[in-house]
């Protein structure tokens, strides 16, 4: 049973690259990009899909002409004249639509309705028509601006790239305008420059991703629009405002400024519409305003999800001069954001784009002639049965001939039942029955016409709704080779780490069964807290099945991280001995064990009431939304108090190092400077609902990163070059538990007591580190709960030095890994994307870097995790007390050091991820896979980065520590 460190340490890279394979295979797999039909959308998109081959073997010269000759091609072919010949794209990120429109037949809100009063007055006196636009997820720019230009909805992996945005090279509303001589400028966010380059003749970027900016973000936007209504040089103006969106992450929906922005935001409607569109009475010139968000936000101001806040965006149309009956008609309408690509091609005399899954909002339309609209209805039809016919093979409307009329011998509709295929066929040649009926009807004027065309446009209507809805919810094929290779390199992973856990323990126990001489016969029988352990692992794999256990998971982790140090208190409680009287030492071991499970219980609770996480039940009250409405000062005294008290906290554990006090003076106060910068960053600079992006609070932040990194590294780096040798008789003072000595071979060659004490100090400098950066980065709510998961640290490490050998030690790294996981809902994370902190992902950086954005965001959100994980270098140090290497031998000595701590976290993961793939897989045709499962398993894909990051910290420290000293040691041993 002699496994030697090097094939240990093969074993658990094999493992972990496996896994690695594994998930990139299942992940590429899972989550493809969504494919399209390649090319434009060309003078062929106005014949029926049969005429598609005759329009291609067309002179080539005839369809790539000059831009001019193009759009009179278009209006020759359309059929339909444009309704306008300029746009402006008014685009407010973040703004749900029910600020505006309302919601549940509701008016806005009256604080909302009070900031807008110009754009309420549009809508009140039929001026302006409003659509509750629904969007779908990711609810993240890039991908939203996407939709609404193409019409396509794009892959879920779209929120990754929304960080690294792309040239966009499908076929899009901008690429079509541009192609029939459309000059553009943009005026905005940058996101329109990296997705269409080349296209603007003007422009005027700036970055989406200082979100402390509220004010000079929307101002670099305004300042340029007086130059621009006064020149008659472009035909589509865009205008991305971003301050309302930068006001929902900071201060959330009821932000003390999301009024003025509002207000900011009804003066520039105001002033576009009474110089471009109002005075445009003559109709020489028609321009439309169109106003639209990307998405809307939750009440924390976040947005990425599913929920009806953040896919509650808005498409607000004025200059129609078709004036609506009332306000609701004009407030109470809901499409979709894909619509608005085809609607505006229609309006503007393009092509619809070649993977436009959009149905032409029938509302802006109504100006047109029966004709007219028929027609449009018939162009969009045409269009999404291109695309049916590339994703049903079985497709075949086999009546439809090349100039898109129903079979003439077909006199009525019939009722369309059976397959997919069969149904949009039937509903399709339904619509165009009627639709040629209509037209014979009109052609000789006989009666109920008007009936042919209502009944003709309610089931074009028919129609097109049922095939955008197929397009729309289908999920893309997946390659069933590359997702079971993947899944079996993950379960071949889980079982080899997995398998390496119960060696170590079986090892473990061989050599305690050695150390005993009466060893208990059933000394290796399941406890009740090991059992435990493995029915929480299972719990956590069966409620994975279940969306509402998936949106509630904080639940579980609360309940079960307490229960289990619950149960460990009552495993102490069991080894105390009965019937007699404690000895000194015994008392003072049980009350530090009675005290530090007290505190865990106690910091556990307060965390679970914290925040209110999950999804369904945020509306709930706790501590947070408390201290938000005490008021900010509540909140700066606490962020204070938290920042001295995690200060001295992490002096006093650096201070139980008793050897070579020089050390812990320079190291603690190493660590008081950047504390004290803290300190001075958040008296200063921080406030609750708003923050500064100052160039001074910039420039601190940049020092306190600065000199955490140099004091952290700088004590990873030299502790062990400064620790103190010793060559005499190693004395077992700190040895409460055990009265064995050193062998006195080991004392001249093991560095023992010299790598107990370095990765003591080192331990704790890597958590104070973590935990000074924490309360710099994240919202300043959250401070208290940053120092209680290092007061339940604390508390751990005294708890598992007093137990002894007494507790097994993957049952306590288990409990570490609960506690991690614990942590992470507390601090208000959830399993849906739009509790990402992206507020905190840009203090101290100057300016825009994806790279730095994304490592900043990716602390935040995962906090809780990597301080459990970094935490492990102390609990190598707290346990070193309590056994004694039996053999000079290194690979042994590092073998049991790092043994529980890697590998105990990486088996874990293991499994659940493991789990969860299977699970998601299974899950991939369920109504919530990409609004519940997929933003899950993206969690589950980032803390399996988190176990890879930590395990390297402890091992990388753990390996060089002991290296440095061991060499060290054999030199001065040598000079003895």
């Amino acid at each position: 049973m002699n496994c030697s460190c090097t094939k240990w340490t093969l074993l658990s890279l094999a493992g972990v690259t496996l896994q690695l394979i594994g998930l990139s295979l299942f992940v590429f797999g899972f989550f493809p990009v969504k494919p399209t039909l390649s090319g434009f959308s060309g003078p062929e998109s106005y014949n029926a899909p049969a005429c598609d081959d005759l329009v291609r073997n067309r002179n080539p010269s005839e369809i790539s002409r000059p831009p001019d000759q193009l759009r009179l091609l278009y209006q020759e072919l359309s059929g339909i004249p444009p309704l306008f010949d300029r746009l402006i794209l008014m685009v407010v990120d973040g703004l749900p639509a029910e600020f505006v429109l309302g919601k549940d037949g509701k008016p806005p809100r009256k604080v909302f309705a009070e900031a807008m009063p110009y754009t309420q007055s549009l809508l009140a006196s039929g001026k302006a028509i409003g659509y509750h636009a629904k969007a779908a997820p990711p609810t993240v720019t890039m991908p939203r601006l996407k939709a609404m230009v193409s019409g396509a909805i794009g892959g879920f992996l779209d929120v990754a790239f929304n960080f690294n945005t792309q040239a966009f090279l499908d076929d899009n509303l901008l690429g079509q305008l541009f192609g029939i001589g459309w000059k553009m400028v943009m005026l905005g966010d940058e996101t329109w420059l990296k997705l269409f380059p080349g296209l603007f003749t003007r422009h005027d970027g700036v970055s989406s991703f200082f979100v402390k900016d509220t004010v000079e973000v929307d101002k670099n936007v305004s300042r340029h629009l007086g130059n621009e209504f006064s020149r008659d040089d472009w035909n589509l103006l865009i205008l991305h405002y971003l301050g309302l969106d930068h006001v929902g992450h900071v201060g959330g929906r009821n932000s003390v400024l999301m009024a003025p922005k509002l207000a900011e935001m009804d003066e520039i409607v105001k002033m576009i519409h009474t110089s471009t569109i109002r005075t445009q009475e003559n109709d020489q010139e028609h321009t439309l305003l169109m106003v639209v968000s990307d998405h809307g936000m939750t009440e924390n101001g976040n947005h990425g999800g599913s929920s009806f806040e953040e896919t509650d965006s808005l498409a607000l149309f004025i200059g129609l001069r078709n004036h609506v009956a009332d306000y609701a008609s004009a407030t109470q309408n809901t499409a979709h954001q894909v619509d608005i690509a085809p609607t505006l091609a229609l309006l503007l005399g393009v092509p619809i784009p070649k993977n436009s899954v959009g149905v032409m909002i029938s509302g802006t339309f109504d100006l047109l002639k029966d004709d007219h609209q028929l027609r449009a209805l018939e162009l969009n039809s045409w269009q999404l049965l291109r695309l049916l016919q590339a994703q049903l093979s079985g497709l075949s409307c086999g009546s439809i001939p090349c100039n898109g009329v129903g079979d003439s011998q077909r006199s009525g509709t019939s009722d369309c039942n059976g397959s997919i295929e069969k149904m949009l066929c039937c509903l399709y040649m339904n619509a165009a029955v009627l639709h040629s009926s209509w037209k014979s009807k009109k052609v000789s004027d006989r009666p109920n016409s008007w009936e042919d065309y209502s009944n003709a446009i309610a089931a074009y209507d028919k129609f097109l709704k049922t095939a955008s809805e197929w397009l729309s919810s289908r999920a893309t094929d997946k390659p069933v080779g590359m997702l079971a290779f993947g899944v079996a390199a993950m379960l071949l992973s889980c079982l080899i780490l997995s398998s390496l856990v119960l060696y170590m323990c079986r090892e473990v126990y061989l050599v305690e069964k050695e150390r005993l001489s009466h060893p208990n016969k059933d000394m290796r029988r399941w406890l009740l807290d090991e059992t435990f352990v493995i029915g929480v692992i299972l719990i956590i794999v069966m409620s994975m099945t279940s969306s509402s256990m998936v949106e509630e998971e904080h639940y579980i982790w609360h309940f079960m991280t307490s229960t289990l140090f619950l149960l460990l208190l009552r495993k102490t409680a069991q080894l105390l001995p009965a019937g007699s009287i404690l000895s000194e030492e015994q008392s003072r071991k049980c009350k530090f064990q009675i005290c530090s499970i007290s505190v865990l219980v106690i910091c556990g609770r307060i965390m679970r009431g914290w925040h209110q996480g999950g999804v369904n039940w945020t509306n709930l009250p706790d501590i947070s939304k408390w201290l938000e409405q005490a008021g900010s000062d509540h909140v700066k005294t606490i962020q204070l108090v938290s920042g001295c008290l995690v200060i001295c906290f992490g002096l006093y554990s650096l201070s139980l190092f008793e050897s070579k006090k020089i050390i812990i003076v320079v190291v603690g106060f190493s660590f008081c400077i950047p504390g004290l910068l803290l300190l001075l960053h958040i008296l200063k600079f921080q406030d609750y609902k708003h923050a500064s992006s100052s160039y001074g609070a910039t420039l601190l932040a940049q020092i306190i990163y600065a000199v955490l990194a140099i004091t952290t590294i700088g004590s990873f780096v030299t502790l062990p070059w400064l620790m103190p040798i010793r060559i005499s008789n190693m004395d077992s003072n700190h040895d409460i538990n055990s009265s064995s000595s050193v062998p006195s071979d080991i004392q001249y060659k093991s560095p023992w007591l010299e790598l107990r004490d370095s990765l003591h100090v080192i331990g704790w400098a890597y958590i104070l580190c973590w935990c000074v950066l924490q309360l710099l980065l994240q919202q300043p709510i959250n401070s208290m709960p940053i120092l209680l998961l290092l007061v339940e640290i604390m508390a751990s490490m005294l708890y598992f030095f007093y137990e002894g050998q007494h507790c097994t030690e993957w049952v306590e790294v288990s409990a570490l890994y609960f506690l991690g996981m614990a942590g992470h809902f507390a601090l208000g994370n959830s399993n849906t994307l739009a509790t990402i902190d992206v507020a905190g992902a840009f203090i101290g950086i100057s300016n825009h870097s994806t790279l730095l954005s994304g490592i900043l965001m990716f602390i935040i959100t995962y906090a809780s995790p990597i301080l459990v994980l970094i935490s492990m270098v102390v609990y190598m140090s707290v346990k070193s007390y309590h056994f004694i290497p039996q053999k000079i031998d290194s690979g042994h000595l590092l073998k049991r050091m790092l043994g529980f701590p890697c590998l105990v976290p990486l088996g874990l993961n293991s499994i659940l991820l493991t789990a969860y793939t299977i699970v998601l897989l299974l899950m991939r045709n369920h109504l919530f896979v990409w609004s519940v499962f997929s933003p899950k398993y993206l969690y589950v894909c980032g803390f399996t980065v988190c176990i890879y990051i930590g395990v390297s910290v402890v091992a990388a420290t753990g390996i060089y520590t002991y290296s440095v000293l061991a060499w060290r040691k054999m030199r001065q041993s040598s000079n003895h």
